[in-house]
């Protein structure tokens, strides 16, 4: 995946009177969630937090994930999310360099203005799961027979360490007849894997009316043949 650099400033005044400061002076609030995994010591956690960061337990048996706020610049970031290609995000924060994915937008139900974004923390040794756009390459034969190729899903979600994870998904057709369709189960890698659904259809060759007429015209006129 390529590579989109971002500054980000920790925050430590939370809220909802807080998050509206920030977004009348074009910032976005964040949350940097996945970071490293802790233990608690009769509920509480002995260790120092880096500004922005805060605990979150995550099971009963005192275990918990460090997790950080964050605020970043509106105009900074619209290359990162009105694009269909997927980033590792390298992340500083304070200076403290990071390397995460974005994970969801919070968008405003009204106008369409960003509300809040969640990023992931990436390692080379946890998987993740992200959505990668599909790419379609070559001819398929039920188009060249009169059929029309059709794109079920433009994006399929990979799981794979994200060093490991492309830029997109191809997908050849060469070889799709006329009725038939490629499924996510019919994909296979060697370093990831496709996290949908099996039996959703990726891409396929449905049938014309000009071939469907010219199917039932050959198929009579194969008839009156044998009849004659």
């Amino acid at each position: 995946m390529k590579t989109f650099k971002l500054n980000a400033e920790p925050r430590t005044d939370l809220g909802k009177k807080a998050a509206k400061a920030l977004r009348a002076n074009q910032m976005i609030p964040c949350v940097l969630n996945g970071g490293k995994v802790v233990e608690l010591k009769d509920g509480k956690y002995d260790g120092t937090l880096a500004q922005g960061e805060k605990v979150v337990e995550i099971s009963r048996d005192g275990k918990a994930v460090l997790t950080t706020d964050f605020a970043v610049k509106t105009n900074d970031v619209r290359k990162l999310i009105y694009t269909p290609e997927v980033y590792v995000v390298d992340l500083n924060l304070n200076g403290v360099e990071k390397k995460a994915v974005l994970k969801d937008i919070q968008w405003h139900p009204i106008n369409d203005s960003i509300l809040h974004l969640d990023f992931l923390e990436v390692n080379e040794q946890k998987p993740v799961v992200v959505e990668i756009p599909v790419k379609i390459e070559g001819h398929a034969v039920g188009v060249k027979a009169g059929g029309k190729l059709y794109l079920s899903m433009k994006k399929v979600k990979v799981k794979g360490i994200y060093t490991d994870i492309p830029e997109r998904i191809v997908v050849n057709v060469d070889n799709i007849a006329i009725g038939h369709a490629i499924k996510v189960g019919d994909l296979k890698f060697d370093k990831y894997e496709l996290a949908n659904a099996k039996d959703l259809v990726i891409t396929g060759v449905r049938a014309t009316r000009a071939a469907a007429a010219a199917a039932a015209e050959s198929e009579e006129n194969g008839e009156e043949a044998a009849a004659e």
